[in-house]
């Protein structure tokens, strides 16, 4: 039995389609890269407990299988009839709810440009909204054929990469076309609209993306962006569920973690490295957040890795 005829039986056609594009690209695998710049695939083969991560402004499709991201205090089911996205670049949990070797989680993720976006809507190209998809960064919608056809189209044209450049920027932009004018358009939209708090906050968290290991002053940030500080530290929280300085803490926490893992830092020299002056406070950061100390986390995920 090949993995397109273990579907739940309310996949569509053309959700069945995309199973055996993703299956025949991604086994053996657990993420994979592709030839299409921001366009990545991922197979899971067995449940996993929630992991940290940092999700960048994207959609995620699951074609068989669910999972689920926890933002905050909230939690984020998807599955074949909703697709996840996120607008900010937020850290996260994601875990993988059903998966087997016989019935692979697969889907995929295509990292969004809020350039794009801000550009079709400044040119009117995108009809005006119907509905509020809420406030928050995270969000799932309903999956529609309108969604699902030019994935398919963008996974075809993997088998054809001397047309990659020609051709996926159109069926890319066709993409976002869709997502604007999804129930999860108004999401966009309001970190694309340059008059809008959003797309501050946006601007903020970019200068927080490159800048984590230097001391942080809210004022100074609020004013790059033009606002008050208590307006800043409002709209900052009510996106990101977390406080700039949380925000912070966590890039720096994530790139040590990654300092450790790959670069084989030690722990005190990750933390100088991410800005920390006391590698107490680090070590306490860390345990704090990743349930564990940096050198036991570190010889757990080698070990994991290994086996």
């Amino acid at each position: 039995m090949n993995t397109s005829t273990r579907l739940h039986a309310s996949c569509s056609p053309l959700q069945q389609a995309l199973v055996p594009l993703i299956d025949r690209w991604t086994l053996e695998q657990t993420d994979v890269a592709t030839a299409i710049p921001g366009f990545n695939l991922f197979r899971r083969e067995a449940p996993t407990p929630p992991a940290f991560c940092l999700i960048k402004p994207s959609i995620v499709l699951v074609v068989q299988g669910n999972k689920q991201v926890f933002a905050g205090d909230e939690a984020y089911p998807y599955d074949i009839s909703r697709f996840l996205i996120t607008s900010l670049e937020l850290p996260a949990k994601s875990e993988t709810l059903t998966a087997s070797t016989e019935a692979p989680c697969l889907g995929l993720n295509l990292e969004l440009d809020i350039r794009l976006i801000t550009e079709m809507l400044a040119h009117g190209e995108v009809p005006a909204a119907e509905s509020s998809a809420g406030d928050g960064c995270f969000g799932t919608g309903v999956v529609t054929p309108l969604i699902l056809d030019p994935f398919k189209r963008l996974l075809e044209l993997l088998d054809e990469p001397a047309a990659i450049t020609a051709l996926a920027p159109g069926i890319i932009r066709e993409i976002h076309y869709r997502l604007l004018t999804s129930d999860q358009g108004s999401r966009l939209r309001q970190i694309a609209s340059v008059e809008g708090q959003g797309y501050k906050i946006a601007k903020a968290i970019d200068w927080l993306c490159l800048h984590y290991a230097e001391p942080l002053r809210i004022d100074a940030l609020a004013a790059s962006v033009q606002m008050s500080s208590p307006s800043f530290h409002s709209h900052f929280r009510r996106l990101t569920g977390m406080s700039p300085l949380q925000y912070q803490k966590w890039l720096r926490l994530s790139e040590a973690k990654r300092l450790m893992l790959s670069e084989y830092l030690d722990a005190a020299s990750a933390a100088y490295t991410v800005g920390y002056e006391s590698p107490s406070q680090f070590s306490r950061e860390y345990s704090r957040m990743f349930g564990t100390s940096p050198k036991r986390d570190i010889e757990a995920l080698r070990a994991q890795a290994a086996n």
